[in-house]
C-alpha cells in the first residue's frame, strides 16, 4: 500500500478555514439549469442548496460544510426554505433538493418535516435529493411513497481506487455503496453517481484512468447516470496536501477526455459539472469555447469536435 497519510476528524475539522454565515429559513442557494433527461429530451431543471446541519461524514475533500448549521434547523425550516426558492424560480418539470450533505439524515432535514417537503414539491416529475449510502433504508422508501413523481437519489462514489477511497474519510465501502444501489434499485427508485476527477494523492494520468475505472463500475453496479467532478481545492486539507505535493487539480483537458470516453461507453447519461470551471482555464482564448463544448456535450450526450486554440496552447483534448 502506498505511503499516503490518512487523517482523522479532528485533523480534517482542524484544517478548515471559517464557516460562511447562514440563514435556516432560506436555502444558501437556488437556480434553473437545463438538463438532458434520460429520454434525451433537454429540460429545465430547478435545483435548490438547502441550508441544513453538517454532513456527519467528514470527508477529506468537502468544502460544503461552508454553507451549514452547526445545529438541526428548526421544524418548518426546510419547506420554507423550498417555498422561498420555488416562489422565485420559473416553473420547471424536475427538482433537485441538494443539501450539502444527506437528505436522510435525520439531524439535517429534520423527518417530521418529510410530508411538508413532499407537498411543496407534488407538482414535479422528478425529485432529485443527495445521500450517503450507508443512509438508505426505509426512510427512503416512505418519502418515496408521498411524492406524486419519481424520486432519483445522488450519492458520492467519488472513486474505486482501494487505497485513495479509504483516505478519503467517507466512512463507505464499494460493497456500501453497491448494497444501496441494489436496495435503491428494487424499489424503483433510480441512482446517480457523483465521482472525482483526480482526487488527492493521484497524478493527472491516474485521476483519468480511475475516473473512468469508477465510472464504469458504477455502471455496472446498476446507476444510471454518471456525473464527473473535478476535485477542486477551498476546504484547508486540499491546501496542505498540496503543499506536500499530494494534490492538484485536474486539467481541464483530462475532463474532456473524461467525459469523452463515459459518452462512448453509452451505458447511461454522463455529465461533468462545469460549475466554477473558469478556474481550470489554462488559456484566456480558447478556455470559454471549451467550457461551452463541454456543456453542449452534457446536453446532447454526444462527442463533439475539439476547439482549436488560435493562441498558444494545444488543441484542446
Amino acid at each position: 500500500m502506498p505511503a499516503w497519510p490518512s487523517f482523522s476528524d479532528a485533523e480534517i475539522l482542524a484544517a478548515r478555514p471559517p464557516r460562511r454565515p447562514v440563514d435556516p429559513w432560506r436555502p444558501y442557494a437556488f437556480l434553473t439549469e437545463p438538463e438532458c433527461q434520460p429520454d434525451g429530451r433537454v429540460e429545465e431543471v430547478a435545483t435548490l442548496f438547502l441550508t441544513n446541519r453538517e454532513c456527519p461524514f467528514r470527508c477529506l475533500m468537502c468544502d460544503l460544510w461552508r454553507h451549514t448549521t452547526e445545529a438541526t434547523v428548526p421544524a418548518g425550516a426546510i419547506p420554507a426554505q423550498i417555498d422561498h426558492a420555488l416562489a422565485r424560480l420559473p416553473p420547471t418539470r424536475h427538482v433537485k433538493l441538494y443539501n450539502s450533505g444527506n437528505f436522510f439524515d435525520r439531524r439535517a432535514i429534520p423527518p417530521a418535516d418529510h410530508a411538508a417537503i413532499a407537498d411543496r414539491v407534488q407538482g414535479f416529475a422528478t425529485v432529485i435529493v443527495e445521500n450517503h449510502p450507508r443512509l438508505c433504508g426505509e426512510a427512503v422508501l416512505r418519502f418515496r411513497d408521498r411524492l406524486a413523481g419519481r424520486l432519483e437519489v445522488a450519492m458520492g462514489l467519488e472513486t474505486v481506487h482501494p487505497e485513495v477511497l479509504p483516505r478519503l474519510n467517507k466512512r463507505m465501502t464499494l460493497e456500501d455503496y453497491a448494497r444501496a444501489v441494489a436496495f435503491l434499485r428494487a424499489h424503483d427508485v433510480p441512482v446517480r453517481a457523483f465521482i472525482l476527477l483526480r482526487p488527492p494523492f493521484l497524478s493527472e494520468a491516474e485521476g483519468i484512468d480511475w475516473a473512468l475505472r469508477s465510472l464504469t463500475w458504477a455502471f455496472d453496479a446498476g446507476v444510471a447516470c454518471g456525473v464527473v467532478i473535478p476535485t477542486r481545492p477551498g476546504n484547508g486539507m486540499l491546501e496542505r496536501l498540496a503543499a506536500q505535493g499530494l494534490f492538484e487539480p485536474p486539467r481541464l483537458a483530462s475532463l474532456e477526455r473524461v467525459l469523452e470516453a463515459g459518452l462512448r461507453l453509452r451505458r447511461g447519461r454522463v455529465f461533468v459539472d462545469l460549475w466554477d470551471a473558469e478556474r481550470f482555464f489554462e488559456c484566456d482564448r480558447c478556455g470559454p469555447a471549451r467550457r461551452e463544448r463541454l456543456h453542449r456535450m452534457n446536453l446532447t450526450q454526444t462527442i463533439l469536435p475539439p476547439v482549436r486554440c488560435a493562441g498558444p496552447c494545444a488543441m484542446a483534448g
